[in-house]
């Protein structure tokens, strides 16, 4: 079978998982050469870079239900984004230029 958008698969593979979660096999490859994701136990392939943000999303699904834990993923999007954001502001907000200075190079 083979999906056109990257919806459709999604759809199709979360769907496939849960018919059959021992018989199912999921494989991501990525080609440099071409520039291409291909990913398999329905067949999509794409070159476009926002399609790679959600494959990840996916991804993080299939993980989810094969660990028996359903994950909502808008909430799991929403904190990924609350913790970059603070993340971010904190480490700023910690380091003085002298702190920075002190670090020990290597060579």
């Amino acid at each position: 079978m083979r999906a056109d958008t990257f919806h459709d698969f999604e759809l199709a593979a979360l769907a496939l998982y849960a018919q059959a979660p021992l018989r199912t096999r999921y494989v991501a490859k990525y080609r440099h050469k071409d520039a291409k994701l291909v990913l398999k136990c329905i067949r999509y392939k794409t070159d476009k870079l926002q399609d790679l943000n959600k494959f990840e999303r996916l991804n993080r699904a299939l993980m989810a239900q094969m660990q028996q834990n359903p994950l909502d993923l808008n909430k799991a999007e929403h904190d990924k984004q609350e913790l970059r954001d603070g993340a971010g502001a904190a480490a700023g907000a910690e380091r003085s230029p002298k702190a920075a200075k002190k670090t020990k190079k290597r060579r």
